[in-house]
Parts: structure tokens; C-alpha cells; sequence
């Protein structure tokens, strides 16, 4: 009898939580993850031939600005320093890294698809940013973390990426490894736990 393997997020396990604590919230917070993005790191020099084709192959240019994202249909392109970048996009995207690597070409550079060593965790609503400052020492305010930005950082002390995301209402992105993620979930839900009818920050 064949046996069949079903892929499992690293936070697969915190969905159901996730799902209650959004709810028990109303509409105050909003915690999910958004399991198997594709995250492709990206070091080069960029003043080089190989930045313009890598922006040409991705159809965003890389934001020359550490901490800086620049977005395109589908791809996300976050700064991570002079010259290391991460492109994160859908689960189901396929084939990038070789994208990447092709454009480039003979150019020096290191393209390394690490979407397996991450999960990415989403934290919105009015309430987000107050929650994640419970456990990270960044300035979250939007005059100094506004939409567009990212940061390497620690949160409830694991390392992660921070990414405010675009639109209407405060969000971001959480990148941590898969290793740390199951801590970070437990410290979100019991974070939103405390936060779960306070005002809104204003």
C-alpha cells in the first residue's frame, strides 16, 4: 500500500487557537499564519549589472535603502542590508531562485531559496502594533515603522523579520524559523489573550 505524505506548516498546530483568539477579539486583532511562502535571499552588489537584471527578472526593482520594500503584483522585495535582500512571494510560485540565477548570470552574486528554514505569521487589526511591542524593542509607531518598512529585530527573543504591510488596516508579517515557531505562537496567543478588550491605541 503506497503511503502518502501530507506537508505540515511548522505553526499547523496553533490554527485552531489562532482562529479563536481572532474571534474573541472582534475585529481587534487578527492572528494567522501564512504557511510555505516563497523566500529567496539575494546577496550582490548593488551598483552592479546584476541588481538591474535581478529587478528586471522579478519585475521589482530592489529597494536600495536597508530596511525599505518595494512590492509588485505578487512578489515582495524587503532590504534586508547594503546588499542582502529577501524576496518573499505566494506558496505557489515556482521556479524564482533559477529565475533569479539566469538573469544574473555570470555576475557575482548568491541567490538561496530558505523558504523551508521559515513560516511567516500574520498579526493585524488595530491592536497589532501594541501586541508586538509587548515583545520587541522597535518603535512601532507608524511614523516610525509606517507601511513599506521592514527590520531584522528580535520578538519575545526570537529572531525575526518584521514587515508592515500595505493597506488599509495595521498589519505585518512575522518571518521566524520554523524552529522558534511554535514559541512565538504560544506568546502571541498569550499576549492577545491580555489584550482582548483594551482600547485601541490611538
Amino acid at each position: 500500500m503506497a503511503h502518502t505524505t501530507t506537508r505540515r506548516s511548522p505553526s499547523a498546530h496553533a490554527a485552531d487557537r489562532f482562529a479563536a483568539a481572532t474571534r474573541n477579539s472582534r475585529g481587534a486583532l487578527r492572528l494567522a499564519e501564512l504557511p510555505f511562502l516563497t523566500q529567496i535571499t539575494v546577496r550582490l552588489d548593488p551598483e552592479s549589472p546584476a541588481a538591474e537584471a535581478a529587478g528586471l527578472a522579478l519585475g521589482v526593482p530592489l529597494p536600495l535603502s536597508p530596511s525599505n520594500v518595494n512590492r509588485g503584483d505578487e512578489l515582495a522585495v524587503l532590504c534586508l542590508g547594503p546588499d542582502e535582500w529577501l524576496v518573499v512571494g505566494p506558496a505557489t510560485t515556482t521556479g524564482l531562485a533559477e529565475r533569479l540565477r539566469t538573469a544574473i548570470g555570470d555576475e557575482p552574486a548568491a541567490v538561496v531559496d530558505v523558504s523551508a528554514q521559515r513560516t511567516t505569521l500574520l498579526v493585524s487589526g488595530p491592536l497589532s502594533r501594541d501586541l508586538l511591542a509587548r515583545g520587541c524593542s522597535l518603535d512601532l509607531h507608524p511614523r516610525a515603522f509606517p507601511a513599506g518598512r521592514c527590520a531584522q529585530t528580535t520578538l519575545a527573543r526570537a529572531q525575526v523579520v518584521l514587515v508592515a504591510r500595505d493597506g488599509l488596516k495595521p498589519g505585518f508579517w512575522v518571518l521566524v524559523r520554523s524552529s522558534f515557531s511554535g514559541h512565538l505562537a504560544d506568546w502571541l496567543l498569550d499576549a492577545a489573550t491580555e489584550h482582548v478588550g483594551r482600547p485601541a491605541p490611538r
